[in-house]
């Protein structure tokens, strides 16, 4: 049973954005500020990337690990309430993340997804590591790709 009603359950849920979030903009930032271009949210490519660097033929998804089940983090619980109905759609989210990272792959492009557990450290260097993936033939990458204890 959920603690609000359905009218105001469904106002807050349409409140949660799916583009340009905290993270997304924390990526975004960092990549501007190492003189890397970029598209956003390029509708014509399967899943609308976040981030599309045509000249590195990479997209760049940042997944919320709540949304898109971030395997072993702790961010990616099921909610207490009405749990069938959470554990069909965020299973569905996920099939749907790779279907879609198969296309791209298929149609040539480079796949990274960055969770927002890795982005929830202050200290700025946390995608320093980022733009030599860029310039790398690193087909696909998930960072971080391990458990994820506590904030990083």
């Amino acid at each position: 049973m959920d603690v609000v009603d359905q009218k105001t359950r469904s106002r807050m849920m349409s409140g949660i954005k799916n583009k340009n979030t905290r993270p997304e903009m924390l990526v975004r930032k960092y990549l501007h500020a190492k003189a890397f271009r970029f598209r956003l949210h390029v509708a014509d490519l399967p899943g609308k990337p976040d981030l599309v660097l045509p000249k590195h033929k990479l997209c760049i998804f940042v997944h919320g690990c709540f949304w898109h089940r971030h395997e072993g983090c702790r961010y990616a619980t099921t909610p207490a309430t009405r749990p069938e109905f959470w554990t069909k759609k965020l299973a569905s989210n996920k099939q749907r993340d790779i279907r879609v990272k198969m296309q791209l792959l298929d149609a040539g492009w480079r796949v990274f997804e960055i969770w927002e557990c890795g982005l929830r450290k202050k200290d700025g260097d946390s995608l320093s590591w980022l733009p030599e993936f860029i310039n790398s033939d690193v087909l696909t990458l998930s960072w971080p790709d391990y458990i994820c204890s506590g904030d990083i």
